[in-house]
């Protein structure tokens, strides 16, 4: 492994499927940086930034505000000269850059031209690609959440010899995995011993030859593990696979997201059986957003996998903001949004 010159500013992509816990793992890494200044570049497949809104204001001084930097409504893949490199350039511009700088990706974000980003004359001279970070929600893994069932695929192919094999949802899996340097197996504590050992023999055979995989729960882990693998990954990527390759242009077709506002609500009950119909009904990929609950001063998090659904208040609501209730959907193109808003509109305080 060659040794990134000192004077690059090292960049670490963290990526990984909808729901992975990039967010927490990112409030971890800040909370725990070592003396390290940090910089942040968060996007989101959505124009509401939820995951910028759980990082911002957490008052660490690795990582003040102005250098949490969010990138909404599209995923970065597909954004990358537009959005991505102007970014990038306006930090390594700073009369004091970071001391190293972290990039979430969305969800459904390939991870790869992200990486060859770092091979344009303005930005391969002062930053490069640390290493590749991957994120897998060993429950949803275990729950066969990113594979087809190869017993109804085999159906399906019979009937349809121009199926494609692969699901939306499995390459995407695939070629965040292909493009690791770490995996992250997080979510461990969800899943018994007997079945974390298997999946960790799935995924050892899915990726390159040297890429250790390590379970994590809540995303902790000590942040020398993640940032300072010197991998040069801009230099290299031609060498790691994607589904998209031949590409010329990649887009996502395959999802979509839309945006719910509601009012205060009375109780958040309700809405919390409401949304597990939801998801159940319309297979919902993720949902995520914060709820207004009268009577309390905190704000509530709702952040939805699947069946899986948590909430936790995190900080009070500030006086600028208004009191409301937001919550971002997706899922797989197709999505019948004005049943599921139904489903969801339940009844709020009066204004």
């Amino acid at each position: 492994m060659k040794k990134v010159p000192a004077s690059k500013i090292p960049a670490t992509v963290i990526t990984g499927f909808l729901g992975a816990g990039k967010t927490t793992l990112i409030r971890h890494l800040i909370e725990n940086a070592g003396g390290r200044r940090l910089a942040l570049i968060i996007n989101e497949f959505g124009d509401v930034g939820v995951d910028g809104a759980l990082v911002q204001g957490c008052g660490d001084e690795a990582c003040p505000d102005e250098d949490i930097i969010e990138l909404a409504n599209g995923c970065i893949c597909c954004t990358v000269a537009d959005d991505f490199l102007p970014t990038m350039q306006k930090l390594l511009d700073r009369p004091t850059p970071p001391d190293h700088i972290i990039i979430e990706t969305s969800g459904l974000a390939l991870p790869k031209p992200l990486v060859k980003a770092f091979q344009w004359p303005d930005i391969r001279t002062r930053a490069t690609v640390d290493g590749v970070i991957t994120l897998i929600d060993a429950d949803a893994l275990a729950a066969g959440r990113f594979a087809h069932d190869e017993v109804a695929l085999a159906a399906a192919r019979a009937a349809d010899p121009t199926l494609d094999h692969d699901s939306p949802i499995e390459e995407l899996f695939e070629d965040q995995l292909a493009c690791a340097d770490l995996v992250l197996l997080n979510k461990t504590d969800l899943v018994d011993a007997a079945t974390l050992a298997g999946l960790e023999r799935d995924l050892a055979r899915e990726t390159r030859p040297g890429v250790s995989i390590i379970r994590t729960s809540k995303g902790e882990i000590d942040a020398a593990v993640l940032l300072g693998l010197d991998s040069g990954v801009e230099d290299q990527i031609d060498a790691r696979p994607s589904h998209h390759d031949n590409e010329e242009e990649h887009d996502h077709d395959d999802f979509e997201s839309f945006i719910i506002n509601l009012g205060e609500l009375g109780t958040p009950e309700p809405l919390l059986a409401a949304l597990a119909d939801a998801i159940a009904t319309h297979d919902l990929l993720r949902v995520k957003g914060f709820l207004a609950i009268a009577g309390r001063p905190a704000r509530l998090v709702v952040q939805a996998v699947g069946p899986r659904i948590q909430h936790h208040y995190d900080r009070q609501w500030q006086a600028s903001e208004q009191r409301s209730s937001r919550l971002v959907v997706i899922g797989q193109t197709g999505l019948d949004c004005a049943a599921i808003e139904t489903t969801l509109k339940v009844q709020t305080v009066p204004a």
